[in-house]
């Protein structure tokens, strides 16, 4: 049974930096692509970051230069380094894994398996 968990998400102030942890269970990371998506309240699920292997990674414009997404395939667990974190970036971020290409990743159809996803509040 493939599980993602998610943690890391929390309380920060504006211009401060947050980890995402994504946990998989399941399935093998090294194989799958993982991105990142992100829903702020009454908005739909946005595309944030995506990895695959040693192939790409790919990142929204809105995050591009201040989020890292990386990965530790022996942890199984993929990572979403977010630094100056804005009042906009506020939302539940959740991870997904599919067999995603780079062209596919940013969208939410491409990824078979997703997490329930951490809240992330950025306070001014």
């Amino acid at each position: 049974q493939v599980q993602l968990v998610e943690s890391g998400g929390e309380l920060v102030q504006v211009g401060g930096s947050l980890r995402l942890s994504c946990a998989a269970s399941g399935l093998t990371v090294s194989r799958y692509g993982v991105g990142w998506f992100r829903q702020a309240q009454g908005k739909e699920r946005e595309f944030v970051a995506a990895i695959r292997g040693g192939d790409f990674t790919r990142y929204a414009e809105s995050v591009k230069g201040r989020f890292t997404i990386s990965r530790d395939n022996a942890k199984k667990t993929v990572y979403l380094q977010m630094n100056t974190l804005k009042p906009e970036d506020s939302a539940v971020y959740t991870c997904a894994a599919g067999p995603v290409i780079f062209s596919s990743s940013i969208y939410d159809r491409s990824y078979y398996f997703w997490g329930r996803g951490t809240q992330v509040t950025v306070s001014s």
